[in-house]
This record gives structure tokens, sequence and C-alpha cells, in this order.
């Protein structure tokens, strides 16, 4: 752990961690006004950032297929993903899925720290690449902010105020669309928006709703979602240990801090290479001193990292003061090692995943079920032939329309449709009731087991069992 701004000779101040930045004693917030931050780091950051926000707007009209990207139809039930279909029938495979994301989630934290939340979260790519940087170029970097914000209201201040929050909720309305677009697909999506609101006014209200939610996070709460609200920030110090590789302050090399002086030889002299500048703490995007070692509320951004290699540099130092290491690394010259916590987790996940890919490998076209409909006995033809009354079920997981039949395999009988032949759409779940007739003598006893065969044209491409219910055989 680091000491505190006293340097070497100070004592610990511990403080901090009784409460968050945020947050003064009396429970009142403290409005995080962070440096505009830029660097190879930032720069990093912004082509991963932009790269997935492309991604994210042009993620409903990208095709596989036919079908979206990706796409959660929670009306309809039925997932999109990678131009896959799924239907509640996989909830297995949603199952393994979702334990393999926290298993991965667990693994990625363990090894690599809270660096998600620094490069790949929504929230933290809107609102450190989106808003704040449309906040820098209304306002101004963070000196202005802070004066503009002091300013008594006046034409400027009320120009600036409100061309932000206009274009901040701008942004959020088109966050919300392509959310929708997510859950009703483009083309529902671009329907709505050249239809009159009052044909969708429900959509509409729910709309303006949820762009509210998102201009409230982006514009008032921002880190607080981070520090607050997000579970996965609560879970981090559980899942972090001295081999995880975070955003660090290498204490052992910057203590004591204390400011440069010009032509002194700081080693000389017992001072470290921290030269107290505090533009780590500037630049900080949720308000921490990273000198004091892994809090709960650093996301891994890597802004203090540019930030202090940049004071390095100009001071004539070497840089890497803060730098991505474990504490094992920094305090026991340690290197980076995969450790067996790491193994464990890895194996697991492995495991999971490859269960998944069998899965879906394995998984069917077609999913069906046939059932017997409930409170009907069995009927007698005229001919002698005993049939009872089904009702079925038909899935079409692929992106192709099909025609299906039914027909029994392994007995003599007959299957018959109750309405018109079944024609699948491509994604789409067909239903109705059909009659399986059999001769007396291939039912035994009151129950009979059957295989039905779901073909489509000469292809085979699922079978489904149920049972027939028949007479009871008295001895002759």
């Amino acid at each position: 752990m680091s000491m505190d701004n006293n340097g070497a000779n100070g004592a610990r101040d511990e403080s901090f961690r009784d409460s968050i930045a945020t947050v003064d004693k009396s429970g009142k917030r403290i409005w995080i006004y962070p440096k505009k931050p830029a660097g190879a780091w930032f720069n990093r950051r912004q082509v991963v950032g932009y790269s997935l926000l492309v991604l994210l707007f042009l993620g409903p009209f990208i095709r596989i297929g036919g079908d979206p990207l990706l796409q959660i139809d929670l009306l309809g039930r039925r997932f999109v993903i990678l131009g896959q279909t799924f239907w509640p029938q996989d909830i297995h495979l949603f199952v393994l899925a979702f334990i393999s994301g926290v298993i991965f989630i667990a693994l990625f934290t363990v090894a690599f720290g809270r660096l998600f939340c620094g490069w790949v979260c929504p929230q933290t790519i809107f609102m450190e690449l989106v808003y704040r940087r449309i906040e820098y170029w209304v306002e101004g970097d963070w000196k202005q902010q802070q004066a503009l914000n002091k300013e008594p209201w006046g034409p400027v201040k009320l120009w600036k105020k409100g061309l932000k929050h206009f274009i901040f909720f701008l942004i959020a309305f088109l966050i919300g669309n392509t959310f929708l677009a997510y859950i009703v697909g483009s083309d529902a999506l671009v329907d709505i928006i050249t239809s009159p609101p009052t044909e969708h006014l429900g959509g509409f209200i729910a709309m303006v709703g949820f762009s509210l939610v998102f201009y409230g996070v982006f514009a008032f709460m921002r880190e607080q979602v981070c520090t607050t609200v997000c579970p996965y920030g609560r879970l981090q110090g559980v899942l972090l240990d001295r081999h995880s590789l975070v955003v660090a302050y290498d204490h052992v090399r910057g203590e004591g801090r204390a400011k440069i002086r010009k032509g002194e030889d700081r080693k000389a002299a017992g001072k470290g290479d921290c030269i107290d500048c505090k533009a780590c703490v500037h630049v900080c995007p949720t308000g921490i001193d990273i000198r004091n070692g892994t809090q709960l509320e650093c996301v891994n951004c890597t802004a203090c990292i540019d930030a202090c290699n940049h004071m390095m540099a100009s001071v004539d130092l070497p840089k890497g003061l803060i730098r991505f290491a474990s504490e094992a690394e920094i305090a026991d010259k340690q290197p980076w090692r995969f450790t067996t916590r790491m193994k464990a987790y890895t194996g697991v996940l492995t495991v999971l995943v490859g269960v998944i890919i069998a899965l879906i490998v394995m998984r069917s076209d077609v999913e069906a079920t046939v059932l017997r409909t409930p409170g009907m006995l069995f009927q007698t033809q005229e001919d002698g032939r005993i049939s009872n009354l089904y009702n079925y079920k038909v899935v079409n997981k692929t992106s192709r329309d099909m025609p299906l039949r039914f027909e029994l395999i392994g007995i003599k009988g007959e299957v018959r449709l109750v309405g018109k032949e079944v024609f699948l759409e491509k994604a789409a779940l067909g239903q109705g009731a059909l009659f399986i007739v059999l001769e007396p003598a291939e039912i035994k006893g009151t129950k009979t087991k059957l295989e039905i065969g779901v073909y489509s044209g000469d292809q085979l491409i699922e079978t489904v069992g149920t049972t027939f219910v028949g007479p009871i055989k008295t001895a002759s």
C-alpha cells in the first residue's frame, strides 16, 4: 500500500477508506470534474470504444443469412444471436451461457482486474467517449467547467447549459431507439419512426421514458452508476487478490513523494519518483487518488497512467510509475503469473463452453412436441380402427421456410392432420391438431408408446415420442 502525501516520513492516512470519493462526510455528493484525458492509453481506448459504438448502432441492421446479428424479442419469446434463432425450448443453453458468463467475469477480474469496466462497459464508453467529449466541447476543460458552474445564471451560462443538455437528450433518444431496435427489429423500428406518433402512442411514450432514463444516467448519475448501482463494482473487492493485474501505483518507487526541485538528486534526498503533482487525481473520472491503492471506484480506465507518464517525461524521470501491474509484482518483484485460482476458473469455463458448443452443434433445426389432447378418450372408427387426438407444436429454428409432414416410425398406422398441411416460415412457431389411427392389433395394452418422425421433404429432421391410449383387451 502507498503512503499519504507526507511521504515516507508521514503517517498513513487511511481516511479515504471510510467513504467513496464522490461523497463528503455529511453525505452530500461531490461533483467530479475530471481533466480532459490524453495519451497513448487513451488513444487505444478510443479505438476500442468507438469501434464498439459503431457495432452497437449498426448491429440491428446487420444481417446474417437474412436474420439480425442480435435481437432479443421479449414479446415474441424469440432470441437471435449471430443469426441463430433460439426459443424458450433452448432455455438450457441460456442457463449454461449465463453460468459461463459469471465464471468468465470472475476469471477475467481475478486475472485482469476491472478492465471490462474501463474499456468495454457501455456505461463507461458512452460517459467518457461521448458525453464528456461533448461537455469538453461546449463548456471547456475541467477548470472552465468549474468556473462556469460558479457563475451566476446569465445568457452565456444559459446557452452553454441548454445546448449541452439538448445534445445529451438527443443522444439518449438515439440510444433508446437503438435498444428498441434490438427488441422489435430494425424494420419495425423504421416503421414506427416513419409513422405518426398517434399510431404508436404507447410505444412513443415508453421511448420518451427510456430516453429520460438514459439522459438522467449520463447527465446526472454518471460515476454513481459504477460506484453505487453496478453489482460488478461491489464484487471487485471479493475477486481481486495480490496477483490480479490492475492499474497500480508503484509505491516502492514513488514514496516518499515530494515536489520537484530543479537540479535536485531525489534519491540522495530520500525522495521517491512521485512529484506529488496530483495529475493522476485531476484526470480520474471517479475522483480517486490511485496512490492510495486499488479502490472500489477504480474502473481501470488508464487515464491516470497517461497523466503520470506525461509528468514523468516532463521531469526526465522513467515512465511507468503508474502502470498495469499486480501488487505482488510491485511489492515482491514477482512477475505476473497464471495462478492456481485462475487455472481452476479456466478449467471449469473450458468445460462449460465445450458443453455449450456441443449442444449447439447437436441442436436440431426443428423442435416438436406431440401430446394427447387433455380430456379426450380414444375413438373407434367405422372400419374398426382406433384413433387418438393430439395437439402438436413445432418450432422452426432455421432462417429458411420449410414444409413439414408427420409419419409413424416402426408401427403401422396413419397420421391425419386437422386442417391444412404444415408449412413453417423461418424462425416461426406452428401448432395444430392431428389424429393418429392404429389397427387394433398394433395396440399393446392401454398405453402404447409411439415414435413420430417429422419430415421436410424426404429428410427426417426430428423424432418425437408420445403414447397412444386404446381399449382394455380382455382374455378370450
